[in-house]
């Protein structure tokens, strides 16, 4: 079967395409060359002046896993008053099936969304929960640097290969793509009553540092050749002057490549008289400093959602936040902690318009969109679904300035905002979304549009209301099928999940094996991720991509060439 794309305006940055109106051609579920001239065309679609990027990719969007289900479990009013009412968004994990989410983000023109906190005890159930997502493709982070298999190790001195072992047996256990810290060893210190975890502080019982527990991960990560960097969410999350904490992070580095997540929610400082004010300017200029680093945003969106974290430390201590008063705070004996609170974002707060007004600082003083990525840290910041209201808040200055005269004007008169004129072009869109994306998650057969590629594909109609336009896709393609068409969902399909194959010595194993026999009631096999859970009618659901893809040098950029 041949389908063909004809006269769309193509926006596709691994090419250096910015608008050229060119055909597409898909055969087998890939993008190819132009056929021969005989060949029949089977489907052919008139996209004459519509915008046509690659499929969008989510690098950062908690779908799936326990503290997913536990704010279904702890919000069940907000399903049923979702359910009731027909809103057009949905605000929250709490209030959407797995259908809905693969739904929601397919109807948008996205193909590939990565969860970034799988804990490896709990893999089993989050990919049970990816697999019931249909359309997208989707990619698991596994979560280490609280977990007691670790501590031990470290604190008894144990080689960096023996680290890295450990490291890739729990992502071929996992079937993760890559490797998530979240305050590293911040959760193992609240089971000793810290309250607070900088990144020099030392866990009790381990003797070992933050500080210390997030370069030897990163080190794992570069030695194993994990094509995405150690994925970091830094220590003091949400605390005014947290800006320090998050440039020492990037000089913690040292060089190496290290991705930070949400970062708007670390760009605090404590100036004026309310001891908290936008540290936007000092963060960028450590980002454009430490060529290293990459980022995504965690842009704040007001309305109602929910918290979801592995950082009980910043949960416990937002208890009292929680709108409605309701919150779960856990802790797992030999592996991490977490928490849920639901939360309100409103624009009369000063504290949160300050916090909307430092994201889109953050977005509009990087000088890098290769390096600088598209988030909410769904649903921390706000739901993916409100992604189109963002690209146009980006898009458009005068949508701005409308949208920040409704905020508390003391906030704003501490923003560099009004000031910053720039607007992004669908170009930068498809940089940030699509190709500096899939790059950043090494995921070469996706996020451009040359021939090779699985053939993810949005269609776009151009209008002057980015949100209208990017909240339904005129076409989506999904391994070259017809999924949208519309805004509608046309098709329903599975997606694949994306895994990395690590390789380890086989003693790991064996050390593993005798922890679990001491400390757990259950087999290790118990906690591995088989395929024969995930048979699929027409393929297999796990897709493996190998290691050993170079990491860019310090000061490279992801730009260049596939």
């Amino acid at each position: 079967m041949l389908t063909r794309l004809t006269g769309g305006r193509i926006f596709d940055p691994a090419q250096g395409l910015n608008g050229a109106v060119q055909d597409l051609f898909i055969r087998g579920g890939v993008i190819i060359s132009a056929p021969d001239s005989g060949e029949t065309i089977t489907a052919d679609y008139n996209v004459s002046g519509k915008v046509v990027m690659a499929g969008a990719i989510d690098i950062h969007s908690h779908i799936a896993g326990g503290n997913v289900n536990t704010a279904r479990l702890l919000l069940p009013e907000q399903h049923r008053n979702f359910m009731a009412r027909k809103l057009g968004h949905a605000f929250s994990t709490a209030r959407w099936s797995t259908t809905e989410i693969g739904y929601r983000y397919a109807q948008m023109g996205y193909t590939t969304v990565v969860e970034p906190a799988v804990l490896p005890a709990n893999a089993l159930d989050a990919h049970l929960q990816m697999a019931d997502i249909p359309i997208i493709d989707t990619a698991g982070l596994a979560i280490l640097g609280n977990d007691d298999f670790l501590l031990r190790l470290m604190r008894g001195r144990a080689s960096q290969n023996q680290i890295n072992d450990y490291v890739a047996w729990t992502l071929h256990a996992t079937r993760c793509l890559g490797l998530k810290v979240i305050n590293a060893g911040g959760a193992n210190a609240f089971k000793s009553n810290a309250r607070s975890f900088d990144l020099d502080d030392v866990v009790p019982d381990y003797g070992v540092s933050s500080r210390h527990i997030l370069q030897t991960l990163q080190r794992a990560a570069c030695e194993i050749q994990l094509p995405h960097p150690v994925h970091v969410h830094c220590n003091n999350l949400g605390i005014p002057g947290n800006v320090d904490t998050a440039i020492a992070t990037m000089e913690a580095a040292q060089g190496l490549p290290m991705h930070l997540a949400h970062i708007q929610f670390y760009g605090y400082g404590a100036e004026g008289v309310r001891g908290f004010s936008s540290a936007a300017a000092k963060l960028i200029d450590g980002f454009n400093k430490h060529r290293n680093i990459t980022m995504d945003v965690g842009q704040v969106i007001f309305g109602q959602t929910v918290t979801i974290s592995g950082d009980v430390i910043a949960q416990y201590s937002r208890r009292h936040d929680a709108s409605p008063n309701k919150w779960v705070v856990w802790d797992a004996e030999c592996e991490g902690s977490g928490g849920v609170v639901p939360y309100r974002y409103q624009e009369k707060s000063f504290v949160n318009s300050l916090q909307w007004l430092i994201g889109l600082e953050i977005f509009l003083l990087a000088e890098d969109p290769w390096r600088l990525f598209f988030t909410t840290d769904h649903p921390n910041g706000g739901p993916f679904t409100r992604y189109p209201y963002l690209i146009r808040l980006l898009m458009d200055y005068d949508f701005r300035l409308e949208c920040m005269a409704r905020l508390n004007q003391e906030a704003v008169s501490m923003s560099l905002l009004k000031d910053l004129k720039k607007e992004f072009s669908l170009y930068e869109i498809a940089v940030m979304t699509r190709t500096a994306a899939a790059r950043l998650l090494g995921l070469h057969d996706r996020g451009h549009l040359m021939p090779g590629a699985i053939a993810d594909i949005a269609v776009y109609s151009e209008q002057a209301d980015k949100e209208a336009m990017f909240t339904a896709a005129d076409l989506l393609f999904k391994n070259g099928e017809l999924v949208v068409k519309q805004g509608v969902i046309w098709q329903r399909r599975q997606g694949t999940t994306q895994t990395i194959q690590a390789q380890f010595h086989p003693h790991i194993k064996r050390d593993i094996q005798a922890y679990y026999d001491r400390f757990y009631n259950l087999s290790l096999d118990n906690f591995k991720v088989e395929d024969v859970s995930f048979r699929q009618a027409d393929s297999e659901r796990f897709v493996s991509h190998d290691c050993g893809q170079a990491y860019l040098a310090p000061g490279a950029s992801l730009k260049q060439p596939l």
